[in-house]
């Protein structure tokens, strides 16, 4: 091979081409034959990569007539649809540059409808200076949102799915679905607004009597208009939704000719403003006085015409004064008084007679609805007019103002997301997607700024201010300036809308079904399905009816504003979430385009709030409103997307400084309220024990404050590791089911105590702590040979009044009602013994704001608990207090083997329960009874039971009272009686007074100071509630959590 003559040299074996690099061959040797093939192969390898390398005029045209602007998806669908190899296209990749790929979309996006409709009416309504303040804030808010998506496209890799899957893979589910969703509903109404701008071209400029509706009166015309606009706009839009179920391909062989028209249109504009210097086009406006005639109805803009040496009236003197006679019995008063004249409605570059016209459309001229068009400078006598001579004129058929236009306005700079849209047919997307979205933004906002000063030098203010081009002739105002030929801009203006309301509809459901497909939004499931080939037919429907409402709407000036609300939260998303990103210095955020700062997403998000609520405070807080639902739904059903979440740093930051706040102090006596951990018991598979404890949690928080559930696996910590994270995923379970809102925490120990101990010293974080603890009571400790159990719940009391911690231990949880129940009726009885801070007055208060027991009464005053002043201490509480000791120290005493002791527990508990209250046999030397009895009062309620007490005791072996015989006691100290006695007494008047009651609440006793009475203590807490179905025992925490004031 020569780099001279590009040929193949015969050697002494013939080659094999394997590639071509940089005009070199690399070759292997193969046989003889066939050389000349090879030659031939390696030639063309070689001239392709010439031309991919330095691209001709022809590959360029080439490209241009394969020009799609389908958004990602749709092109696969088209691909499915037209039946090609399979392989073939696997084998395709991404090989769309800049051009093609990103710019050429964007433009076509962004030069839409307002361009060609409103924009001229918009420079002569604000006026040039004005205007032009409008284009810069509007096309500033979508160059920052441009820059905030630049920096997502080069924040990683680049997903292929358009700018959704872009956004919601870097910003989240929440984020990520409320910005889908507000670009789901922009592009729907975009095709709405972009339907009624191809009907208003037909109505209006291309075929006015194709109207069904005419107005019956002077004053039908808005109504006849809007029903016209309501017919054509279904049809029009049935017959797109049809052509783009039938198959996008059909949409995607005209998007070449979208395209042209775009580009036609606009240099015709251009065209036409050059040539309106040397040659301005002819188009007369007729003024009566100072105001605009509406020219479509007279041809003559006299008031009379001689013919035949004959003076007689025009049609414009039979208009107004509704005879051919040249009488003026009948006239409208300010026809009479004013002179009819004709002014140029393009006077040029301020090169005609009317010098002026340049400097009078610099500034605003805002009209009321119904107001004359009116030109200053022009004489004109003030004469009041008849009003049915108002149809006669050129009115405003809407109030205007700067806020109006910006709404109207802004629809013509949206569509900076066509490029990203296409992402996944980009060669290099993180090069192309900055590059061709902020130049695309450039170019039209210089044809935007261009365009306004062109209309506001070129043509007549009266003509700009002429919204439907009445003074006209009803020419379309900016056709007037498009050289060669106004129909230019008519026809092009009409295909480039029909185009772009298609483009919507192709767009708008593989949006919706490409949420759907994410499963954020569980009621859009259904429209992720479609047909075989995966077109969206159920998300195309949705998005027909849905643009169909803005079709019955049928006023381009009362869509755009909304389409400007969505597209608004949606740039708004996008600037909010990279300036928080960046602010929280968040590690998965590394955007690398240069020209990327927070401030300027600050900026930008800060721009579209401002123009949200500038162009509509009442459509703002409706779409601000919309798309909080959005999050805050997405956010509830919890999104577990492996996407990553680049806004949970806001979350961390915002609890962190409330951590912080809470550290400052305690909270005050008012805003105190449980903040709860609950301690359960998990069985040998791991299952939660009493699954009550969870319930009666929820209904005491009602969803409010915090919430930690613990539990304790006694082992080692290495061993039992994956045990713990078992035990830890059931308890959530359990908790997901209880609807318990809060934390869990599994703890592995040596002892159950200690870990009990360490949950409860350890548990929260900072100022959100716990400082209340729910513990189960220890069923059957009577009967259990381990006395680990009951040692255990005493000591976990004893930790919680050390740690000042207030205690609820809810008895008979297993009667406790679920959270299904419905209590209707019954009552709450409060047992208030001893103050503790107000705990039993306020946990009632708590439990009814639930709905299980929402509909109970108040605690009456009656159930107080005050304790009767009997002097009167019962056999039965002797007998109760003496088995209780015998039971103790014979326990302590004695080292019985397992069965003896369980003979002996089991012989004393049916001896304690069916002997009710018999006599004893035997002597007690115990004192005056009167002297014993119990006075209640506020003091700390510690029970003092360290107690020695020495007896003997016999059997009796017949007769029909069978049980203990007393010889003798001599007791030290007579507390255990005079607790026993109280107990009792309480018990029976709880039982007496309660015992239909839902829940009886009562003050809980303090542990003993010494360990030998903890038997004793249970002993006693036995009797206490004996007979009651549902009870909590409440300890305070030694604080007052309730004042007189609340």
């Amino acid at each position: 091979y020569t780099d001279d003559k590009r040929m193949c040299q015969m050697e002494d074996a013939s080659f094999s081409i394997l590639s071509c690099k940089q005009d070199r061959l690399i070759v292997g040797y193969l046989t003889r034959e066939g050389y000349q093939a090879h030659c031939q192969i390696a030639l063309w390898l070689c001239l392709q990569e010439e031309l991919d390398i330095r691209p001709k005029v022809s590959s360029l045209l080439g490209k241009l007539v394969s020009y799609t602007n389908l958004t990602q998806g749709a092109k696969e669908h088209e691909e499915a649809e037209s039946g090609e190899d399979t392989r073939r296209r696997a084998a395709k990749a991404p090989s769309m540059g800049t051009l093609m790929g990103v710019y050429l979309p964007c433009l076509q996006n962004i030069f839409g409808v307002i361009l060609f409709l409103r924009l001229t009416w918009m420079v002569g309504t604000a006026g040039v200076l004005q205007a032009l303040l409008i284009v810069l804030i509007c096309c500033c808010c979508t160059l920052l949102t441009a820059i905030s998506m630049s920096a997502i496209a080069t924040n990683g890799v680049v997903p292929a799915g358009g700018s959704y899957f872009m956004i919601s893979r870097s910003l989240g589910p929440e984020f990520g679905g409320a910005v889908g969703l507000c670009f789901y509903l922009g592009t729907t109404f975009a095709a709405a607004m972009y339907i009624l701008g191809a009907i208003e071209i037909l109505l209006t400029y291309i075929a006015p009597p194709a109207a069904i509706f005419h107005p019956t009166g002077a004053h039908d015309t808005s109504s006849a208009t809007l029903n016209n606009m309501r017919v054509y706009g279904t049809i029009f839009l049935t017959f797109m939704t049809l052509v783009v179920f039938v198959g996008v391909k059909y949409v995607n062989k005209f998007a070449s000719l979208f395209l042209a028209c775009v580009i036609i249109s606009i240099l015709s504009i251009y065209a036409g403003g050059i040539k309106s210097i040397f040659e301005p086009p002819v188009f007369p406006v007729c003024m009566l006085g100072n105001r605009t005639l509406s020219r479509d109805q007279f041809d003559v803009c006299a008031k009379t015409t001689v013919t035949n040496n004959e003076t007689v009236a025009t049609q414009l003197w039979k208009l107004f004064c509704r005879s051919s006679n040249l009488t003026t019995d009948s006239c409208d008063p300010y026809f009479l008084v004013n002179n009819v004249t004709e002014i140029p409605g393009i006077p040029g570059w301020g090169c005609s007679a009317d010098a002026a016209a340049p400097t009078e459309n610099l500034w605003s001229a805002y009209l009321e609805k119904g107001e004359v068009v009116e030109k200053q400078g022009l004489p004109s006598t003030d004469a009041l007019g008849l009003k049915e001579s108002l149809p006669l004129y050129v009115v405003a058929d809407i109030a205007t103002s700067f806020t109006v236009l910006v709404g109207i306005f802004f629809p013509s700079v949206t569509g900076i997301m066509a490029g990203s849209n296409r992402s996944g047919d980009l060669r290099d997307a993180q090069k192309s997607i900055p590059v061709g979205t902020i130049l695309a933004i450039v170019t039209t906002s210089l044809v935007y700024f261009s365009s306004v000063v062109l209309f506001g030098a070129c043509i007549e203010g009266v003509v700009l201010r002429d919204k439907y081009g009445d003074g006209v002739s009803r020419n379309l105002v900016v056709g007037t300036l498009a050289w060669p030929s106004p129909w230019v801009i008519v026809i092009g203006s009409f295909f480039s809308t029909c185009g772009a309301g298609l483009q919507s509809l192709t767009g708008a459901p593989r949006l919706l079904q490409a949420i759907a497909k994410d499963n954020i939004i569980p009621f859009l499931r259904v429209f992720g399905h479609g047909k075989a080939n995966g077109e969206p037919t159920w998300a195309l429907l949705l998005t027909a009816l849905i643009a169909e409402l803005g079709i019955l709407i049928a006023s381009l000036d009362m869509v755009a504003p909304i389409l400007s609300m969505f597209f608004l939260m949606c740039y708004l998303f996008v600037n909010l979430a990279c300036a928080v990103q960046t602010l929280l210095r968040t590690p998965n955020w590394r955007p690398r385009f240069k020209y990327y700062h927070w401030a300027l997403s600050f900026l930008g998000m800060s721009l579209c709030l401002a123009l949200m609520f500038v162009s509509s405070w009442y459509y703002a807080l409706v779409a601000m409103l919309i798309a909080g639902m959005i999050y805050k739904y997405i956010e509830y059903q919890g999104a577990e997307k492996e996407w990553g979440d680049g806004i949970r740093g806001l979350s961390l930051s915002a609890a962190r400084y409330a951590l912080l706040r809470l550290e400052e102090g305690p909270p005050h006596t008012k805003n105190w309220r449980p903040q709860l951990l609950v301690l359960l018991k998990l069985d040998e598979d791991l299952h939660v024990k009493y699954p009550r404890l969870l319930t009666f949690a929820s209904q005491l928080k009602a969803g409010k404050g915090l919430t930690i559930v613990g539990s304790v696996i006694q082992g080692s910590f290495l061993e039992s590791y994956g045990e713990a994270q078992a035990a830890e995923q059931t308890i959530k379970n359990m908790m997901e089911i209880e609807k318990v809102k809060g934390f869990c925490q599994v703890v592995v120990a040596s002892k159950v105590r200690e870990g009990l101990a360490h949950l409860i010293q350890s548990c929260g974080l900072g100022g959100m702590r716990h400082n209340s603890v729910v513990l189960g009571w220890p069923y059957g400790w009577r009967q259990s040979e381990d006395p680990r159990a009951w040692k255990t719940f005493i000591d976990t009391v004893r930790c919680t009044t050390a740690a000042h911690l207030a205690l609820l231990v809810p008895k008979n949880i297993a009667f406790y009602p679920s959270n299904h129940e419905r209590y209707l009726e019954g009552h709450i009885d409060v047992w208030w013994i001893v103050h503790d801070g107000g705990m039993l007055m306020l946990l009632p208060f708590l439990l009814r704001q639930h709905k299980v027991d929402g509909r109970q009464q108040h605690p009456d005053e009656e159930g107080s608990g005050r304790l009767p002043h009997n002097s009167d201490i019962s056999a039965y509480t002797y007998e109760r207090t003496l088995m209780m000791e015998q039971r103790s120290q014979m326990l302590r005493q004695m080292r019985l083997t397992k069965t003896e002791r369980e003979r002996e527990v089991s012989g004393l508990l049916l001896w304690g329960r069916g002997g009710g209250r018999s006599h004893f046999r035997g002597t007690m030397g115990l004192g005056n009874q009167n002297d014993l009895l119990m006075h209640q009062k506020r003091t700390h309620p510690h029970w003092s039971l360290g107690v020695e007490v020495g007896w003997g005791w016999t059997r009796s072996l017949g007769g029909p009272d069978v049980g203990p015989v007393i010889s003798s006691i001599t007791c030290r100290d007579q507390s255990n009686v005079r607790r026993m006695h109280t107990a009792v007494k309480l018990n029976e008047v709880i039982v007496t007074r309660s015992h239909d009651a839902r829940l009886v609440l009562l003050n809980m006793p303090g542990p003993p100071k010494n360990s030998e009475g903890d038997e004793n203590y249970m002993e006693f807490l036995e009797v206490l509630t004996e007979g009651l179905e549902r009870v909590l025992l409440v300890r305070g925490g030694g604080r007052e959590v309730i004042t007189i004031y609340s």
